[in-house]
């Protein structure tokens, strides 16, 4: 069973999924809300997540197949609307950290988009 909750009233990007928290919108439909990212490491820097609070991808499960396919086959479509140059001469770096050890500092399951000219700010 994972820990998933239909939204977490502490959690800081479930009240920016909900408006609650003003945000730079990229994308939003039912189940997904992208958004730029408020300290940027790249010129194109947004996050996608899902409107489920799911704390990070160590409790994914296979009931959110569906949920996680749909994010990374949307994570391409954004990152040319937001900029990034097409593949192979152009392209993006999807990242996501799970846990203190992997340098999550948010508890919701997010998805890092980040490309644009080299060098970068990191990464």
């Amino acid at each position: 069973m994972t820990e998933a909750l239909r939204h977490d009233p502490n959690c800081l990007f479930c009240k920016i999924a909900q408006g609650k928290i003003p945000s730079s919108k990229v994308f939003e439909d039912d189940v997904i809300f992208a958004f730029h990212d408020i300290h940027p490491w790249a010129p194109v820097h947004f996050m996608l997540i899902p409107k489920l609070h799911i704390p990070s991808f160590a409790q994914v499960g296979q009931e959110h197949t569906e949920l996680i396919g749909r994010m990374m086959v949307l994570a391409p479509q954004l990152a040319l609307q937001e900029g990034c140059r097409p593949y192979p001469d152009g392209g993006f770096r999807i990242v996501s950290n799970t846990g203190a050890e992997g340098g999550q500092e948010v508890h919701h399951l997010h998805i890092h988009v980040m490309g644009g000219p080299r060098p970068w700010l990191r990464g």
